[in-house]
């Protein structure tokens, strides 16, 4: 299982006022809160948080067939820039993250070996949904292959197994 998010960071900035009173108690958990308000970028810290809640979620999705709004509920385990955890219900799913000039890019997985077989597609590539949940046929080895998709602003991104 995989699940993938980018971030546009000069369209968050643009669009999103994480700072406004109420913001963060909606969406991120009191030691996420610490984590922001202690960080020396805080804008970046929301967004790498954010993203690593959103590719984990994907990966919820998922497992369990729930479409809901529960970032409360996915609790970021940071280790440090580029790797960390998000516990969700009892799930573990471990997340890289990369942070590249004005997006931020985050990889979750169910288990950290599958990092080493992230593959990443280019549009070309012909998607099907079962149930709303992408995938692509590959003729190679007769198999239905899970992809996530992610796109905000000016980049897009699709990874698969």
């Amino acid at each position: 299982m995989i699940g993938n998010d980018i971030i546009d960071l000069a369209l968050a900035k643009k669009e999103s006022n994480w700072k406004r009173s109420g913001y963060l108690d909606k969406v991120f958990t009191f030691r996420e809160q610490i984590l922001i308000q202690n960080a020396q970028n805080p804008d970046e810290m929301v967004w790498n948080l954010w993203s690593r809640k959103e590719a984990a979620y994907k990966i919820y999705n998922r497992q369990t067939g729930i479409r809901s709004y529960i970032p409360l509920q996915l609790e970021c385990i940071y280790e440090n820039r580029n790797f960390g955890k998000v516990i969700c219900k009892g799930n573990t799913y471990y997340t890289k993250t990369a942070i590249v000039g004005e997006k931020i890019h985050t990889i979750a997985v169910v288990e950290k070996l599958l990092f080493n077989q992230i593959k990443y597609l280019n549009s070309i590539v012909k998607l099907n949904k079962i149930n709303g949940i992408p995938f692509f046929y590959d003729s190679n080895t007769d198999t239905i292959k899970p992809v996530s998709i992610s796109h905000h602003g000016r980049y897009k991104v699709i990874i698969g197994l």
